[in-house]
């Protein structure tokens, strides 16, 4: 007899009786996917503690994948989304780490960036680092993340810029490696930012990259 999982028993739209491990899985791979926001040619994932030891069974190998490549939690390609896709190298290591949350994962894109989330229940997530800086993005607010040279001015300059389009920013936070080095910032908005805003911020000098992270629908 086959084995069954989850994705097999309960569709989808219920995403099984872990939102931890299956729609949070989904949401943190959509979430990286939205963060890169280029196209994705190959994605390693690193499973920690629970969703290593028991992600199997739950579908978070799945939900992982499936959110990378785009796909909502109510999208029915999911339980079967390693037979749909051929044109995206992946591959999953699993690890027990201590120090991190039971249900945690490490998604590297194209080798170029890492992105480090938690599924923290009821289908909710927190992504807590992005190349080494700290962050702490739940995907329920309009963000955008900006990576640049640290110098004095950068954030009134940022927030001068989307204050002059009368939007209203919930939150800024930044992080640095070091005096003068690379610094990272992201900003929650209540609504989206417009186009010209991110490409505003983009041509400010010494901005390396910026990307604007859509919210996330549960």
């Amino acid at each position: 007899m086959n084995n069954k999982t989850l994705f097999d028993v309960i569709s989808p739209i219920m995403v099984g009786p872990s939102s931890s491990h299956t729609a949070g899985a989904i949401r943190l791979g959509l979430m990286a996917r939205n963060i890169y926001s280029r196209p994705i040619k190959k994605v390693e994932f690193t499973l920690y503690n629970s969703f290593a030891q028991t992600g199997f069974g739950h579908g978070t190998q799945k939900g992982l994948f499936a959110g990378i490549l785009g796909h909502s939690v109510s999208d029915i390609e999911i339980k079967n989304i390693f037979d749909l896709v051929k044109n995206v190298e992946y591959s999953f290591n699993y690890a027990e780490d201590l120090s991190r949350h039971p249900n945690s994962v490490d998604i590297i894109i194209n080798d170029e960036m890492k992105i480090s989330g938690n599924s923290i229940g009821a289908g909710e997530i927190k992504i807590t680092e992005i190349n080494g800086f700290s962050v702490s993005i739940s995907g329920n607010y309009h963000t955008i993340l900006l990576m640049y040279k640290d110098k004095p001015g950068m954030i009134s300059t940022v927030s001068n810029i989307i204050q002059s389009q009368n939007i209203n920013i919930a939150s800024l936070h930044c992080d640095r490696n070091e005096k003068g080095g690379t610094a990272s910032m992201y900003i929650a908005l209540d609504v989206p930012a417009s186009d010209t805003i991110i490409h505003l911020i983009s041509d400010i000098d010494d901005v390396y990259y910026t990307t604007q992270i859509r919210k996330l629908d549960l």
